[in-house]
């Protein structure tokens, strides 16, 4: 337990998709911190609540199924119960998967932690059938057992009462199979140190030969571990053929005792219309049509017209190019008499007419617009659901189809998607997805931009989006077949399928508008420096000088060379400066749609750079860079070509 001193510490575990971070939210609201976890990549939020006139600390863990980890985010998850004990720990389930999720918290029991059963999602439950006596499965268990539908808030009060009445936990377990408490009690009677999960459960992990465990027992025990090493080699020699099993079935048989009497399941009941089409959105047949819809409708109509357009147009045209840029170059001009300083504040690449105007007037309602989507399908439980549809055909490019979350959120941002790839199951994967968002997913103000533009020009839009998908595909089912490893194994909770609740909604949609907005302005401003600095100096009309033979081999005026350097400081930042030569009518249809591909294609931007150095190291990504870089243009090459001999777009 901690200090007095210190604020106790409320854990949050379960599976993904179960509702943890809803609950998270809710208990936390603003007070919020996401960072890293001490010597890994995954990230664990962190924030404050106060409940009952008393302040708690409140982590929300990467999911996981069990105390035996697997992948990376389950082991940061378990590393935080064995670092430091949690003084309560809510094990968050779905009611309708009750069954699958009730052993992890038998698990939790029998290591003596102090767990709240948080039985999340009822209402759908309810709706399935499903009738539960909450009081008896307490009963059973032993342990506080809370109803709730967290995105309603329904059963908070309850749960905040439990937590403060939350005490530490008596010895209570359930036995297993005779023999197999034999060797469990063997074993944990020779470990005298002091273990975070307890003699008992730490035992049952050195028998499934969890190697930081056994790491951890080794330190802990000190001298005496030779005395527990020949005992263990002893039981996992015995039972190497069906610990593991036994286990499993032992515990399965104490999930259905302890539900005995506490659930019921109506048989003959019809599926809801969510029930439905959370079918229709996971099958192929409709699947996709349902897919094409929200592409339609989403990115096209909504970010691509009404954001990159319609936005755009009134923030850029009217209010900046009308009233507020003319005020304020004036006045920033009547300030000072020194050219560099003009310059370096209202010139070509000045601070305000580059930096701010980008960031406000082109790059934020795009943004802003793609988040709102992507929050109203986040809150549907859609994601899942396409993560299920696109799995046979994202199996064909060596990837799962957990891998659609960083694709999805790379149309957001690819600094970010990058970051999420961590998710992924095996390196292989996470290099492949890192290679495909690098290359062929643009962010969400690269890609509004990019729609807006190509969308008033009949076929543009036809050509790229035939060309991105050929390319995606094409670089995936290769680097399958090139890169070593076997194909990732997929598992997935499915959520609910329900409408989106407006306050999440526009919670989640304000947050990260704010978060991008405060990480892209630093930036935009940073590279505006830059710019001003190689005009200043001559250095960038070197650098536009050294790819003007590139982008005119492409068939693009030397102008456009800016464009793609401005696209390496960040790729709306290019996709800006293709908005810009269109607009003065330097681009005609064909030249227009082979500067979008190719700029599409083109090098990830700076913070993605530092982002894939990060995640995969800097050999890596520099032969990703490579690899992109001379791609993009050998494509932009062989479009414009194309589009030359056939006449198309002429």
């Amino acid at each position: 337990m901690h200090e007095e001193s210190q604020n106790p510490r409320i854990v949050l575990v379960g599976n993904p998709n179960v509702g943890k971070s809803v609950l998270f939210n809710v208990l936390t609201g603003s007070y919020t911190m996401v960072s890293n976890y001490p010597g890994t990549s995954v990230e664990v939020s962190s924030g404050r609540c106060r409940i009952e006139g008393r302040s708690y600390e409140v982590l929300d863990t990467p999911g996981m199924y069990s105390l035996m980890p697997i992948t990376e985010e389950e082991r940061v998850a378990r590393k935080i119960l064995l670092t430091d004990r949690p003084d309560v720990l809510l094990h968050v389930v779905d009611a309708r998967n009750i069954e699958r999720m009730l052993p992890m918290t038998l698990q939790l029991i029998e290591a003596g932690l102090p767990v709240i059963l948080v039985v999340n999602i009822l209402d759908e439950a309810e709706r399935l059938g499903m009738h539960f006596d909450l009081a008896q499965l307490q009963k059973n268990l032993g342990i506080p057992v809370v109803g709730t539908v967290m995105k309603r808030r329904q059963g908070l009060d309850e749960l905040q009462q439990a937590i403060a009445a939350c005490k530490e936990p008596t010895a209570s377990f359930e036995p297993y199979a005779v023999d197999l408490e034999t060797d469990i009690a063997r074993l944990a009677s020779l470990l005298t140190g002091d273990y975070p999960l307890g003699t008992r459960a730490t035992a049952i992990l050195l028998m499934q030969k969890d190697a930081e465990v056994e790491e951890m027992v080794r330190a802990e025990e000190g001298d005496g571990f030779p005395l527990i090493a020949p005992v263990l080699r002893e039981i996992q020699f015995a039972r190497r053929a069906d610990l593991n099993l036994q286990i499993s079935l032992e515990r399965k048989r104490m999930t259905r005792k302890m539900l005995d009497g506490a659930l019921q399941q109506d048989e003959d009941e019809h599926p809801s219309f969510g029930e439905m089409l959370s079918r229709w959105a996971m099958s192929p047949i409709s699947g996709v049509p349902i897919l094409l819809l929200v592409l339609y409708f989403g990115l096209y109509q909504f970010v691509g017209n009404f954001g990159a357009g319609t936005l755009v147009d009134f923030l850029e045209g009217v209010l900046f190019e009308k009233y507020i840029n003319p005020a304020v170059i004036g006045f920033l001009h009547n300030l000072t008499d020194i050219y560099w300083l003009r310059e370096l504040l209202a010139g070509e690449y000045g601070l305000w007419t580059l930096g701010v105007r980008y960031a406000i007037a082109l790059v934020l309602p795009i943004v802003g617009t793609f988040f709102l989507i992507f929050s109203l399908l986040e809150d549907t439980g859609y994601f899942p659901r396409l993560a299920m549809l696109v799995d046979r055909l994202f199996k064909q490019i060596g990837l799962s189809g957990r891998a659609v979350i960083p694709m999805v959120l790379g149309f957001g941002c690819d600094t970010m998607a990058t970051m999420v790839t961590r998710t992924l199951e095996t390196r292989r994967e996470r290099v492949i997805a890192t290679v495909l968002l690098a290359l062929a997913i643009p962010c969400s103000a690269q890609l509004g931009v990019i729609l807006g533009l190509l969308s008033i020009v009949p076929g543009a839009l036809m050509v790229w989006l035939v060309v991105m998908i050929g390319i995606f595909l094409l670089i995936g089912f290769l680097s399958a077949r090139v890169l070593p490893g076997e194909n990732p194994v997929f598992y997935m909770e499915i959520p609910p399928m329900r409408l989106p609740q407006l306050r999440n909604v526009m919670v989640k949609t304000l947050t990260r508008m704010q978060s991008y907005f405060l990480e892209i302005l630093p930036l935009f401003l940073i590279a505006s420096i830059i710019l001003w600095a190689g005009k200043m100096s001559g250095v960038l009309d070197l650098v536009v000088k050294g790819m003007t033979p590139v982008v005119t081999a492409i068939g693009l005026p030397p102008d456009a060379s800016a464009a793609f350097i401005f696209g390496f400081f960040r790729r709306d930042f290019g996709a800006a400066g293709l908005y810009d030569l269109q607009t003065a009518g330097l681009l005609n249809p064909a030249q227009l749609t082979v500067a979008a591909v190719t700029l599409t294609l083109f090098v990830p931007c700076i913070a993605q750079f530092l982002m894939m150095k990060k995640e995969r190291g800097l050999k890596t990504s520099l032969l990703i860079f490579v690899f992109v870089s001379v791609l993009a243009f050998a494509t932009g090459w062989a479009l414009n070509t194309f589009l030359l001999a056939t006449g198309i777009l002429s």
